[in-house]
Formats: C-alpha cells, sequence, structure tokens
C-alpha cells in the first residue's frame, strides 16, 4: 500500500528510429505541437520492447524494429521515467495520426534546431556508437546537473 513517502513514476518509452542515411523519425505532436522521437506511455501488462514497437507504429505508421537501451532520463518535475530505444524502420509508410500533425525523417542538425533540448539529447545519444546507455535528469525542460 503506497504512502505519502512513497514515490509514485510513470514508465514511457521511446524509439530513435534511424533510416541508413541517418536520418531520424520524428514527429510533431498533436497536444502541444512540440517536435519529439514516436513514444508514450508503457502500458502495465506490456513488455518494454513491444511498447517501443506499438508507440511508434501509432504515432507515425512505420513499424520498427527495436536494437538497443540508448537511454534512461528522469523527469524531476513530472515524476515521469523515460527509456529509449534505438530502432531501424522495417515497414509501413510514414502518415499523420491523432497524435502527430507532421511526420518527417531529420537530420541530426535539424534535431537540434527543432526539438527541445530534453528530446533532442535523447536522439543525439541514441546516434552515439558506444553501448553504454546514458542516463540523465531533467525538469521538463533542461538538463540538470550536465
Amino acid at each position: 500500500m503506497a504512502n505519502s513517502a512513497t514515490p509514485l513514476h510513470s514508465v514511457s518509452v521511446a524509439g530513435v528510429v534511424v533510416r541508413e542515411d541517418g536520418r531520424v523519425l520524428a514527429i510533431r505532436r498533436t497536444d502541444n505541437g512540440t517536435w519529439e522521437p514516436p513514444g508514450g506511455v508503457l502500458e502495465l501488462t506490456e513488455a518494454v520492447e513491444d511498447g517501443v514497437r506499438r508507440e511508434a507504429y501509432e504515432e507515425t505508421g512505420i513499424k520498427v524494429g527495436v536494437e538497443r537501451l540508448t537511454g534512461v532520463y528522469k523527469n524531476v518535475t513530472r515524476g515521469i521515467v523515460a527509456l529509449v530505444f534505438r530502432c531501424h524502420p522495417e515497414g509501413g509508410t510514414g502518415q499523420l495520426t491523432d497524435e502527430s500533425t507532421a511526420v518527417e525523417w531529420l537530420t541530426p542538425a535539424e534535431v537540434s534546431e527543432r526539438m527541445a533540448e530534453v528530446y533532442a539529447v535523447r536522439v543525439l545519444d541514441a546516434l552515439r556508437d558506444d553501448v553504454a546507455p546514458c542516463i540523465r535528469t531533467h525538469n521538463g525542460r533542461h538538463l540538470l546537473g550536465e
């Protein structure tokens, strides 16, 4: 039984889908107009990688293969822990959905220009070749302790 001292967190997943030419799949969200990699809340009964595949497909129409965990990001303001995975496209055609007003393949430079710091860093971390996932904390707008 949870009490007031028990932290409550939400877990989200996101897929940084990288094409062979190095471009990255991104959406402009319907609810807030921000550019982000596709992702969302992990369902209670869902395996983590299944959640990544579901969110990417629901938001973009692209089927993805999950490669590896590239980062863990905690939003201390909202109590959200995001697990971010590097993925590759396996099929489908980018399309708008109820959750996206734009679906585009962006260059890393375009990611830095269009995405807020806390989302751009997730994409740029996923493009790194080292195997260890990055672990970062932010307040919803800016990285903390960096």
